[in-house]
């Protein structure tokens, strides 16, 4: 019987206690004298948007795989829990053991989005480990990070002992097996890191130093000692189905974001839109074996109860088997009352027919993502969608009974006009005047269509990383000129416009393409109250601002200013998998308007060859 490390009283005084109980359903029991190493894996928000992350599922089942590790879990404590810690000085846990989180040989935190860096410090400061590695000592846990906000870990250097770049199924074990070696050798913590920045796809921040510039740009960086790679190769699976995926995936006892089977179909996209990061560092496309994935839905629906089947994937109607595979979810599971969530779907005559056997399209709403509202402006990020494209498929949904539909856009775009911004309420507007083309009594009642726009940030890997942003103002001023555009629509009263909180994109972009220096205001905002920035009600723009200024950050300096191919980025030193030539050449047709074609209609020659696997390595016809 594991003892609860908080009390009833402290229980019942805080929301959603099952938060911090553990013992859910398939949660791995082990016991901790019979496993050499601990590894507590983090995400860094609230349980129920970490318990239904992908990847940590995926790592928990792998580590847990083996029998001399024990991988236990925390997330981030709720602001009325942090309080009680902080005051009753209770450290902070495991779910699976309630042993403090510093009692562990690894703290794995993933690293999904930039806003939730503040709570990695609440993470350390509740666990008393010290923030800063270097002040770290041989009985503390070897902080690792990974996620995709790792291709630019520089602005959380300090802080982390270890960074995994890439695909967590693929070097982890030799990372375990060298950490048991050493530790029964008695090696010290600065032998390990030593020795483990040797190991594919690991960087240690300690073992490499930057240089600046007079002007602040960055003059050199690499490592400080013979041994140490230059350079850090990203990690990828190529073969896909025959890697761990979890069947037995931890079920909460409370409602999660995502409440479901998740079905991973495939990694990385063909598409190679300019914006889009995941679309660059999850290169080569690679997908999953049909009758894999049909076990996969079998067993998982048995072995969780759940009620719903999700497909995960960046863009599901590339996937070769998608008919075939959806079809045979609805035939087999759909009588019993299991529902097919299909996101990331073109929409086409085959998407609307699968989406009205799964949805109640009276109630659901689809969703579009055009990103632009004039064709130059999707020629520009390569979005590979024609106005025709979307009206035909607006057209399509009109006429099987939807009358919801929501799209999505971006403000702030390279080379972005007033013409551009504007052309976003006319698409709007010519969707609608679709919709009221169909005879009324064909029609579900009024047209509603809701336009929602992000601010552009741009991210490292991708061919617009060089780009300028705008300050938060210039980017208010672009959701006034849609807004007013959407007014003037003759078909205003059908549609509504929301866009984006601008203070936390800009936040957001210099996170992004920051380098070591952000470390240290990242560490004044919390230790000003700063945690949940990502959730709007804790975000406070002030309180970054004062942080900014008190540590002499220019702003400016990490948004508005554009850099030169030929500067030094704080990233460089990884390699994604795609080439610097390969985004300089999508940068200048961005510039051209010139759209690149998808990875199976022709190789763009991005890099993504020397995996040996995926539809590029297919496909050798280069551009």
């Amino acid at each position: 019987m594991i003892q609860l490390a908080l009390s009833d009283e402290i229980l019942m005084a805080v929301d959603k206690p099952a938060r911090y109980i553990g013992n859910e359903w398939n949660m791995v029991k082990k016991d901790l004298n019979d496993v050499d190493i601990r590894f507590v894996l983090c995400f860094p928000d609230v349980y129920e948007i970490g318990m239904s992350h992908l990847g940590i599922q995926i790592l928990y089942d792998m580590f847990n795989k083996r029998g001399d590790v024990y991988c236990e879990r925390v997330y981030s404590p709720w602001p009325d829990l942090h309080k009680i810690m902080k005051e009753k000085r209770i450290p902070l846990f495991s779910l699976e053991t309630q042993q403090p989180v510093k009692t562990a040989d690894f703290l794995g935190i993933t690293i999904q989005y930039e806003m939730c860096y503040t709570n990695i410090l609440q993470i350390l400061d509740l666990s008393d480990i010290p923030f800063f590695a270097k002040e770290r000592a041989q009985g503390d846990p070897i902080v690792i990070g990974g996620g995709p906000c790792v291709y630019n870990p520089e602005p959380l250097a300090d802080f982390f002992d270890l960074f995994y770049i890439g695909e967590g199924e693929t070097s982890y074990d030799a990372l375990f097996d060298l950490y048991k070696e050493m530790k029964a050798e008695g090696r010290s913590r600065d032998e390990f890191l030593f020795a483990a920045a040797k190991i594919p796809g690991i960087y240690v921040p300690s073992l490499y130093k930057t240089d600046y510039k007079e002007d602040g740009t960055i003059a050199s960086f690499g490592p400080v000692r013979e041994g140490v790679p230059v350079k850090i190769k990203k990690q990828v699976v190529t073969d896909l189905s025959g890697s761990v995926y979890p069947t037995k995936p931890l079920v909460p006892f409370i409602k999660a974001t995502q409440d479901r089977v998740v079905l991973e179909i495939q990694r990385g996209c063909i598409r190679g839109c300019r914006f889009c990061q995941a679309g660059m560092i999850y290169r080569p496309n690679r997908e999953k074996n049909i009758e894999v994935l049909k076990a996969y839905a079998s067993e998982m629906l048995k072995n969780t109860g759940h009620e719903e089947i999700s497909l995960s994937s960046l863009s599901s109607s590339d996937y070769t088997d998608l008919k075939e595979l959806v079809s045979f979810l609805i035939d087999h599971f759909k009588k019993d009352g299991v529902n097919i969530s299909l996101p990331s779907l073109r929409i086409d005559a085959f998407s609307l027919d699968v989406m009205s056997k799964v949805q109640d399209i009276r109630k659901s709403s689809l969703t579009f993502a055009p990103e632009a509202g004039s064709q130059r402006m999707r020629d520009v990020i390569n979005k590979g969608l024609t106005e025709e494209v979307i009206l035909d498929g607006a057209g399509l949904a009109f006429e099987g009974g939807w009358q919801k539909v929501k799209l999505y856009f971006m403000l702030g775009l390279p080379t972005e006009t007033t013409e551009d911004m504007q052309a976003i309420a006319e698409l709007a507007n010519k969707i609608a005047v679709r919709y009221y083309e169909i005879p009324k009594e064909r029609r579900n009642g009024k047209c509603q269509i809701t336009i929602s726009t992000s601010f552009f940030v741009p991210k490292p890997f991708t061919p617009f990383q060089w780009a300028g942003m705008y300050d938060r103002d210039s980017y208010l001023a672009r959701a006034k000129v849609v807004n007013d555009a959407v007014k003037a629509q003759l078909n205003r009263k059908s549609i509504k416009y929301n866009w984006h909180e601008a203070d936390v994109t800009v936040l957001e972009g210099i996170l992004a393409r920051g380098d070591r220096r952000i470390g240290q205001a990242l560490l004044r905002v919390y230790e000003k109250g700063g945690i949940f920035d990502s959730w709007t009600e804790f975000f406070d723009r002030e309180r970054w601002l004062e942080a900014f200024e008190e540590c002499g950050i220019d702003l400016d300096f990490y948004t508005t200013r554009a850099r030169s191919f030929d500067e030094i980025l704080p990233w460089d030193f990884i390699d994604a998998g795609v080439s610097k030539a390969f985004l300089i050449r999508e940068w200048e047709r961005a510039m051209e308007a010139k759209v690149t074609p998808n990875c199976r209609i022709k190789c763009s020659a991005c890099g993504g060859m020397q995996y040996k696997g995926g539809v590029c390595y297919e496909n050798k016809n280069k551009i």
